[in-house]
């Protein structure tokens, strides 16, 4: 199961890539969004997909799931969502000085006169 995980990752990671570089203003925060995501399956992965019970300290136990990944994972979603949300807010508005959400468009700074 963590081989398949670890490819998904990696697909997930390569249109991420992929994304970012194209000259297109959402198309890099749609990759952006990707590659978080791609990174919290690669956390999880590492941290391991085994099955057992709680890490509450009872007598019996023998095999527990590490809580740490998940811990980081939930920490770096909502990083993610508010950088997201920052993306987008500040393409919005450069769309709205400039008219284009194209990069090399963005590029020729008008001056004011």
């Amino acid at each position: 199961m963590e081989i398949l995980m670890i490819f998904v990752a990696g697909i997930i990671i390569s249109v991420s890539v992929y994304l970012v570089l194209s000259k297109s203003l959402i198309r890099i925060i749609i990759g952006t969004t990707l590659l978080s995501h791609g990174v919290h399956l690669m956390l999880l992965t590492m941290g391991g997909l085994k099955k057992g019970a709680l890490p509450i300290e009872t007598e019996g136990i023998k095999n527990y799931v590490d809580p740490l990944p998940q811990a980081l994972i939930l920490t770096a979603i909502v990083i993610a969502f508010a950088v997201t949300a920052f993306f987008l807010v500040l393409a919005f508005r450069s769309y709205k000085e400039l008219g284009t959400d194209n990069l090399e468009e963005m590029k020729e700074v008008p001056k004011d006169e």
